[in-house]
């Protein structure tokens, strides 16, 4: 019996998972509810939690890129787009008015040559802008022009007199300079600014850009001043003195950057008087970088042959184009001349080319005693000049009659330098007088 007892207690402690020979190494680790502090607590799982951290991507917006990619996304827009660009951010009309955007747009085929007519409504209370586009083509083919786009404005942006206004471009800018008033219209937004008047109010003036700058001369019998505008700073300031004073002239630069003033009437101001003899066919030469006026041993640096009046002037590289009228006919010159600074002589320096004249809507292409002409010349790039023709009479049936105002005939012209020829234009919008015309690139 008492072996039997024995073996049942063996058997029993070896079954046991807690012998009492381990009992001193796993009491700690058992909870006691006695003694908290002699063991450590297991804590209880917490529930998980998906914390939602933003990865750093990168940016994908345009305005995100630099200055020069952003160039050239904005450089690949079509031209219907380019006005709504300053209404974004004024980084965006920044890179706008820069002057790597035309650059890229130039090189990528957008940029057009176009000639802009700025003219005044009948009863001088609206501006209308007229775009029109050159195609690429040939030059003697009609289907280089494209139909004019107009848009009006109100005179009320700005005070002053513009029915005598002058027009000049420079960039994609076109300025209209009237009496007492200018303003600058953008042909790539549609937008007009209001801008700073020249010092003395003017009346069919010169006016020509030279260098991303603007010249006007006569036109005013209080001063023989030019003045000089800086687009920049937009402020007018007063540079030299011209030789004499003219009214109803024109002005025209080269790209030697020589400031000319031609034709016009000479105006004597002591006596409040115009002499046409003394100015009419004569051209004035200022070299802006130097400050001196190119003068020949006679006076002018040149003059029309035959005793022509110069209506319109313009230039293309050194060349100097003019329209001027002799008696009954109209006719073409060109002027070559190799100018340096200070004086020359006119009879080594230079030489008149004289060119088939542009086929005015007159009988005979001539020009009566009771016709009223104006014209207006302006280079169309490297290799062509528009002249717009203002005629106040026309032909039927073989005969001139005389048309009142609102009648004037307007038609527009363009030559090619390399093939000599003209080539009609489509139809000038009616209603408008006084019309002038420039070129710009859009």
């Amino acid at each position: 019996m008492a072996e039997r007892e024995r073996e049942r207690e063996r058997e029993s402690s070896s079954s046991s998972c807690h012998s009492r020979s381990l009992s001193w190494l796993t009491k700690p680790c058992i909870p006691s509810e006695r003694d908290p502090h002699r063991h450590f607590s297991t804590p209880s799982p917490l529930p998980l939690r998906f914390i939602s951290t933003p990865i750093p991507t990168p940016a994908t917006a345009i305005s995100a890129l630099p200055d020069d990619l952003l160039l050239e996304c904005l450089s690949r827009l079509p031209a219907s787009s380019l006005p709504s660009l300053p209404l974004v951010s004024r980084r965006f009309n920044r890179l706008l008015n820069s002057d790597s955007l035309p650059f890229l747009r130039r090189s990528l085929g957008l940029l057009n040559h176009s000639l802009i007519a700025v003219s005044l409504s009948s009863d001088l209370t609206l501006l209308s802008f007229s775009i029109l586009p050159f195609h690429h083509s040939s030059s003697n083919q009609s289907g280089i022009f494209a139909n004019f786009e107009s848009s009006t404005l109100p005179l009320s942006i700005a005070s002053g007199n513009f029915s005598h206004a002058r027009a000049v471009s420079i960039s994609r800018f076109v300025y209209l300079i009237g009496r007492g008033a200018m303003i600058r219209f953008d042909v790539w937004t549609g937008s007009v600014t209001i801008c700073r008047e020249p010092v003395f109010p003017r009346k069919k003036f010169a006016v020509a850009a030279v260098d991303g700058r603007i010249y006007v001369a006569g036109g005013s019998s209080r001063t023989s001043s030019v003045e000089e505008y800086d687009p920049e700073t937009n402020s007018w300031r007063v540079i030299t003195e011209a030789t004499c004073r003219r009214y109803g002239c024109v002005g025209a630069s080269t790209a030697n950057g020589i400031f000319y003033i031609a034709g016009g009437l000479g105006l004597n101001s002591t006596q409040n008087t115009l002499d046409a003899r003394t100015c009419a066919g004569s051209i004035d030469a200022y070299h802006i970088s130097s400050g001196t006026w190119l003068r020949t041993h006679s006076g002018p640096i040149a003059t029309v042959p035959a005793g022509g009046c110069i209506l319109g002037a313009c230039g293309i590289g050194d060349m100097l184009y003019i329209m001027a009228s002799h008696a009954l006919e109209i006719s073409f010159w060109r002027w070559n001349a190799t100018i340096t600074r200070g004086n020359s002589n006119s009879n080594n320096q230079v030489r008149w080319d004289r060119l088939k004249p542009p086929p005015v809507p007159v009988a005979g292409g001539q020009v009566g005693t009771g016709l009223r002409f104006s014209c207006t010349c302006t280079a169309v790039g490297s290799n062509k000049v528009a002249a717009l023709v203002h005629v106040s009479a026309v032909a039927v049936r073989g005969r001139v009659r005389a048309a009142a105002d609102n009648d004037m005939v307007a038609a527009l012209f363009v030559y090619d330098v390399l093939s000599g020829e003209w080539t009609r234009g489509p139809h000038v919008p009616s209603g408008s007088r006084r019309t002038s015309c420039v070129a710009v690139e859009c």
